[in-house]
């Protein structure tokens, strides 16, 4: 008995604590936009751009360019979103990064522009 004590309580104790971590936003609205990129660098690049602490939440596809992002409306909105990204050198459907913030992008990154 008091073996399983000693079992259970610290797998509880465990369990409780990984599903309290999980952060929320309040006043969450999810959206998908297209951004320009490339590869692996690019994703942490853009995810990075776009995430603030427990306000936005942002993945993005490698393969369909598009990046799906969860924010507080709140403290935000998908415009402040997608303008931080183009300040890191990625274009979206609706914000042109400049050129010399994209020819800042490593040779990797630099993908075929579209004409916005």
């Amino acid at each position: 008995m008091r073996l399983k004590l000693l079992i259970i309580i610290p797998l509880s104790i465990s369990l409780l604590s990984m599903m309290s971590c999980g952060t929320k936003i309040e006043n969450s609205k999810t959206e998908t936009v297209k951004v320009y990129g490339n590869c692996g660098m690019c994703e942490k690049i853009i995810e990075t751009s776009a995430n603030k602490k427990n306000k936005v939440e942002a993945n993005w596809d490698q393969e369909t360019k598009m990046l799906t992002v969860t924010y507080d409306q709140k403290a935000t909105n998908l415009d402040e979103i997608l303008k931080r990204i183009a300040d890191s050198g990625y274009d979206s459907d609706k914000f042109r990064s400049t050129d010399e913030k994209y020819k800042q992008l490593h040779g990797c990154c630099q993908y075929d522009r579209p004409n916005i």
